[in-house]
């Protein structure tokens, strides 16, 4: 256990001073065999998606199983733990991408802080201007804090490397098909509910945490759980309203609003009483989501060196 809690340390460590490997991937190369594979099997009914799920993310476990079972040595458990936390965990590239177009926006230069948003959000960003932008950016933080942060580290702690690896395999599954549309509106399904349950606990942590880290970014800590308590139930998303109402009140900032997307327009409801979104709070916003994984690491941490409960011989 305590070797799980050094590779989670040593892998958060790694992500902060290096952010995503710069080639070669793991997540990304999961990512286009899962295309592959969906290319072959999509049909347009929930059964079918359900089995590409199951068969993808059980398969990701399986394989975190076997990694597991074969590096049972505290010191190589702990460096295995350590590569794969680090491959999993996304908080120091979503900072740059944050910090990016907040610097475009200082350049007043619109058009590459719209291109550059598309990294971040699948809504259309042709038409926003710098408020919108920075809306948008502080949303896709405070969501991809919990997503990419703070859940994996919760997963790596109860289930060590097995459950990093598939709950990055849901996560990525979700979103590459999980999102509303007439392709995967039921293949999609099974991918977009399992990813809503995983999240569940890490993201409700995640808004927590934001919470009470609001006074080191000039915020009220009492505000963000009033917003979070009365604007998160009208958000679409079961998970993504909880993180972004508590930043949108630890930030005192209006998120939400209006989204028009290729296909369809999202009415994700107003979260906060505050000012519009302005360049300079997507900075504020990526000072809280890093004080926010430092906490959940803690917490993390916590959980992996917890004893096990192993039952007395002869019983």
């Amino acid at each position: 256990m305590q070797a799980r809690a050094v590779g989670l340390v040593a892998g958060f460590a790694a992500d902060r001073l290096f952010g995503d490997p710069a080639t070669g991937h793991p997540v990304a190369a999961f990512g286009r065999f899962a295309h592959d594979v969906e290319q072959r099997a999509w049909a347009d009914d929930v059964v079918t998606g359900a089995a590409y799920t199951g068969v993808l993310v059980g398969g990701a476990g399986v394989l975190g199983v076997v990694i597991a079972g074969v590096t049972r040595r505290p010191l190589l458990q702990a460096a295995v733990t350590a590569a794969t936390t680090w491959a999993v965990l996304g908080g120091r590239s979503l900072g740059r991408e944050a910090e990016a177009i907040r610097n475009h926006l200082a350049a007043d230069d619109l058009p590459a802080a719209r291109r550059r948003l598309t990294h971040l959000v699948g809504r259309d960003t042709d038409a926003l201007d710098a408020s919108e932008i920075s809306r948008a950016v502080v949303e896709s933080v405070a969501e991809n804090t919990s997503d990419a942060v703070v859940a994996p580290l919760l997963a790596g702690a109860i289930a060590g490397v097995p459950g990093l690896v598939a709950y990055r395999a849901a996560n990525t599954l979700d979103a590459m098909v999980g999102h509303r549309s007439e392709r995967y509106e039921r293949f999609g399904w099974a991918s977009a509910r399992l990813d809503d349950l995983l999240n569940l606990v890490p993201s409700r942590l995640s808004a927590l945490l934001a919470a009470v880290l609001a006074p080191v970014v000039g915020g009220d800590t009492k505000r963000a759980l009033d917003v979070w308590r009365r604007d998160a139930p009208h958000h679409p998303s079961p998970n993504a309203g909880p993180v972004e109402a508590a930043f949108a009140g630890a930030l005192d900032v209006r998120l939400g609003g209006v989204n028009s997307y290729r296909d369809h327009v999202e009415d994700r409801h107003t979260l906060g009483d505050g000012r519009p979104v302005e360049p300079d709070d997507i900075t504020r916003s990526v000072r809280l989501a890093d004080l926010v994984g430092l906490a959940a690491l803690g917490v993390a941490a916590v959980i992996a060196v917890r004893p096990s409960r192993r039952r007395p011989a002869g019983r």
